[in-house]
């Protein structure tokens, strides 16, 4: 049986010691391999070409171009259009989540996760699900999402939506996976699926990440309701 090909991760960080450590850490698991280092956005964007990365672990704060610009220019290049971004971030960047998750970005996670929820994030992410770290996530969207640039104007919102289809918007706004979903609702992890490829064609949202932000701009899920 032909071994399946492995994740072809990017790291970018504009710290060495953090970038050789997510090294070891990706190194260590037999499905995903290391393809390439970038210590600024620019040099993220260049090697996601040259590479051939299907994944970007993307730090916020680099120098020359920032990670929300990088996510920004990878996502708008329909030549990486396979290209998944995971962005990093430290509590005291986390103004910056909500304008990265409309950049483009495929989830997010805090960097004091544990290395195995790292690894899990990255197999998540580029299996084509997003992943939302759900600790801060409702704290991050009522202190920034209520801005002037909103994906209300562009997106549908939750009223055409049927009851199911609502409860199953508000459990995937509060970071829950399409498993935790089945488990909470009653329902096998293919109809959770569904429900949520169902909901992101009816809003015309690209990911799960946008449907986070619909529903906590359309009132639907409150901050603290987690």
């Amino acid at each position: 049986m032909t071994a399946p090909t492995p994740i072809r991760v990017l790291l970018a960080d504009d710290q060495t010691l953090v970038r050789a450590s997510f090294a070891m850490l990706v190194a260590s698991a037999g499905d995903m391999e290391v393809v390439a280092e970038a210590g600024t956005g620019r040099q993220a964007v260049d090697l996601a070409r040259s590479a051939r990365a299907d994944l970007v672990v993307m730090d916020v704060r680099m120098p020359d171009l920032d990670g929300i610009e990088a996510t920004r220019l990878i996502a708008a290049d329909e030549d990486l259009a396979g290209v998944k971004v995971l962005v990093l971030t430290t509590y005291d960047t986390d103004e910056h989540i909500v304008d990265a998750l409309r950049a483009g970005a495929s989830g997010f996670l805090v960097k004091d996760i544990r290395p195995a929820e790292l690894l899990d994030a990255i197999r998540t992410v580029a299996a084509g699900d997003s992943l939302l770290s759900p600790g801060p996530t409702s704290r991050l969207i009522a202190r920034f999402l209520r801005a002037p640039d909103t994906l209300m104007s562009a997106l549908g919102g939750p009223d055409g939506l049927s009851e199911r289809e609502r409860q199953v918007l508000t459990l995937v706004a509060r970071g829950f996976n399409n498993t935790e979903i089945a488990e909470a609702l009653g329902l096998s992890p293919l109809t959770a699926k569904t429900h949520v490829s169902r909901i992101m064609g009816k809003l015309g949202a690209r990911d799960r990440a946008q449907l986070v932000i619909v529903a906590y701009e359309s009132g639907l899920v409150t901050p603290g309701a987690v």
